[in-house]
């Protein structure tokens, strides 16, 4: 039963890769987003990253990009939290905010995501040591959501 229920997630995934490495998003749109209105959070960080997130994608959206990585990260989906600190970095479909982009960063870096550790030294940069400490100690805080 299970295995029934979950195909066709499955092909729906296949089919969104296939559409992402053949260039046609409206393609994969159309395959992830239902997958996304159920909180797939592949789905979403496909969708956050390279549907709407892709600046080269004629479907580029930050304001739909960010809050689908945001959604992903927060319930634990390690892909999307350095693009998501990317997003809180530069302030785009977010506020700007280098203290939210060092705590997913620091997330990232904890959970052994490949290449938070160069990422963590750049968000440091940008804050002053008394929001260093307290975006630290948000990041060793924060849990993931469950829903």
């Amino acid at each position: 039963m299970l295995a029934f229920v979950a195909q066709p997630a499955a092909a729906g995934l296949d089919e969104a890769l296939k559409a992402l490495q053949a260039g046609d998003m409206p393609a994969a749109e159309k395959e992830l987003q239902p997958l996304a209105k159920e909180r797939d959070p592949r789905a979403q960080f496909l969708l956050g990253l390279y549907v709407y997130g892709n600046p080269e994608s004629k479907l580029y959206d930050v304001s739909k990009a960010t809050p689908l990585l945001l959604d992903a990260a927060e319930r634990g989906y390690l892909p999307a939290m350095i693009p998501l600190a990317g997003g809180y970095a530069e302030g785009k479909g977010v506020p700007k905010s280098a203290a939210e982009a060092y705590k997913w960063v620091a997330i990232a870096e904890r959970w052994n995501v490949p290449n938070a550790n160069l990422a963590i030294e750049q968000a440091a940069r940008a804050l002053k040591p008394d929001e260093l400490e307290k975006a630290k100690a948000a990041a060793q805080a924060y849990t993931f959501k469950t829903k």
